[in-house]
């Protein structure tokens, strides 16, 4: 929007020209979400309070977790606004990808606020139900998918119409251009061949599923939210590289035309998420609630399937795979063994609780665990 604006000044005053370069738009972005969640936060704090929007705390639970009862939640509408109006304001409107992720990022968000909307201000526990919930996360994921199964393949969304045409009208074949294929991180010379079919289950399972790993780590005050942050900040890097030829070619990464612009997305990510991590930090005074842990979760992998780097946010994101797999595994094994269980309670961040851990421990180890894994990720730029 105010790209838009610059660009038009830029014709005429050369002092605006600046703001074509995406490096310091990328920064704006990030300033101006933070400026934004600084200035709304109080507001939006009262707010959720005077509407006694309380996060209801577990029985069940570690019982330091008492405290917490009525705290407000819901906060991750304030990360949202800071997210879409930031992105908004500095990015390149006609840029595709970016309107694929702020449709994911935005409608996972919604599906979040009717179920925090139903848990806290109808009373009920459930929320959604599972199936529903995974029903409208199932729409948006195979509509992303298939969509970008032939955007990153095209120059541009007319392109896209007409290969998804041709691919109906011949049959659905297989095939898909190389750089759509699944990069394997530390061996930049092989890439496993997805597929049509392949490329749109590998992307829902990796927007779905990221969606609802972060929301299963939203369980301490400022869990989620740094790991987040320091994760889309990782994969924007990825984002520029393979936004420009000269850099995509040198690091043997695919050039995609268009994605650089995500860099813009991930800053405002990263903005937002320092900002409510300022409310949110211990003792928290806002949750982000559903609304903003499946929206987050969205967008990482939504990023991370354009970036072609599902593998290495599986490596960044690890705390998050790590929350998801104790979770599964802790289910299985209870209804395999007839009410046994392997962890103290799950997800794995309560058992370290149980086990005599504060919870500032906790949420501060696997934050420097998040900051090793994306330094990690991030070395497999170097590899060539």
């Amino acid at each position: 929007m105010l790209l838009e604006l610059f660009r038009w000044l830029g014709e005429d005053i050369r002092a605006f020209q600046v703001f074509n370069y995406l490096s310091l738009r990328a920064v704006l972005a990030a300033l101006t979400a933070l400026a934004i969640g600084f200035m709304a936060g109080p507001a939006t704090i009262r707010y959720l309070r005077a509407m006694k929007m309380g996060q209801a705390v577990r029985t069940n639970g570690p019982k330091t977790h008492i405290v917490k009862d009525g705290t407000p939640t819901m906060g991750g509408v304030l990360i949202l606004i800071a997210i879409g109006l930031s992105t908004l304001l500095w990015m390149d409107l006609s840029n595709r990808f970016v309107w694929v992720v702020l449709f994911v990022t935005l409608g996972f968000g919604w599906i979040g606020w009717v179920d925090d909307y139903r848990k806290v201000v109808h009373h009920d526990p459930k929320g959604m139900s599972a199936k529903e919930k995974f029903g409208w996360q199932s729409l948006i994921g195979i509509i992303a998918s298939v969509y970008l199964a032939f955007a990153i393949s095209a120059p541009n969304d007319i392109h896209v119409v007409h290969m998804l045409i041709g691919w109906v009208e011949s049959g659905f074949p297989m095939q898909m251009p190389p750089h759509a294929d699944l990069i394997i991180p530390f061996f930049k010379h092989f890439a496993y061949p997805l597929g049509i079919f392949g490329f749109i289950v590998l992307t829902f399972i990796v927007i779905v599923g990221t969606s609802n790993a972060v929301n299963l780590t939203d369980g301490l005050d400022g869990l989620a939210i740094l790991p987040a942050a320091m994760v889309g900040s990782a994969l924007g890097i990825f984002a520029y590289v393979e936004g420009r030829v000269d850099f995509a070619h040198y690091l043997l990464f695919p050039y995609i035309p268009g994605a650089g612009e995500l860099v813009v997305v991930c800053a405002a990510l990263a903005g937002a998420g320092l900002a409510f991590l300022w409310f949110n930090a211990h003792p928290a005074q806002v949750f982000m609630g559903d609304v903003g842990a499946l929206a987050l979760g969205g967008t990482l992998g939504t990023v991370a399937v354009i970036t072609r780097q599902e593998f290495v946010l599986a490596i960044m994101g690890g705390i998050f795979v790590v929350e998801t797999l104790s979770v599964m595994i802790q289910t299985t094994y209870f209804r395999l063994s007839g009410g046994k269980r392997i962890f103290l309670m799950a997800p794995i961040h309560h058992h370290f609780e149980l086990k005599g851990w504060k919870e500032t421990q906790v949420v501060t180890r696997f934050w420097i665990i998040t900051f090793i894994l994306v330094l990690i990720g991030l070395s497999t730029l170097k590899i060539r």
